[in-house]
């Protein structure tokens, strides 16, 4: 298993594993396969811009050569903010499931988040009830700090993203 940063040349592979996330688990994302479908190569290509100051960074969990995971890590640029990064788009596809992949991706972008300067700690969402993922959160460390609920509609009904935030320092 190797994870490394995603680059442009991995989008047609990160497009195909996050339609999937998308399709399989609607109530997991904000976003959905539909809207995502219909955007463009190029849109998946900018998303994992390469330079080293880029606004996010995606990394990707390959098991035999093939994208397993994926997951995002994006930085804030407001001044007073900046001490913050923002975990997104965790996914495992289901063959690569409970072979402790998942802990390694959380564990990869917690790296590279300590890694850039002045980044204090990491927030990420969970839609409540998936349990599976806050568990994994939690094991990595995240802590709830709120809910909010109706903070997206599926189908007419509303449900609640669960807040969490780990220091990657002591002083945080």
């Amino acid at each position: 298993m190797t994870i490394r940063r995603l680059t442009p040349a991995d989008a047609p592979a990160y497009r195909a594993l996050m339609l999937e996330a998308y399709e399989r688990h609607p109530d997991a994302f904000t976003s959905s396969a539909g809207e995502r479908a219909v955007l463009p190569l190029s849109w998946w290509e900018a998303r994992l811009d390469p330079s080293p100051g880029a606004a996010q960074i995606v990394l990707g969990a390959f098991h035999a050569d093939r994208l397993a995971g994926a997951a995002g890590l994006s930085f804030e640029s407001r001044e007073k903010s900046r001490h913050k990064a923002n975990l997104f788009g965790m996914y495992v596809a289901p063959a690569a499931r409970q072979s402790g992949l998942g802990r390694r991706l959380v564990q990869a972008v917690l790296d590279r988040a300590a890694a850039r300067e002045g980044v204090r700690l990491v927030q990420l969402t969970v839609t409540e009830g998936n349990a599976a993922a806050q568990a994994l959160y939690e094991q990595c460390g995240f802590s709830i700090f709120g809910v909010e609920p109706c903070a997206m509609a599926l189908d007419g009904v509303f449900l609640a993203k669960v807040h969490m935030w780990r220091a990657l320092t002591a002083g945080a």
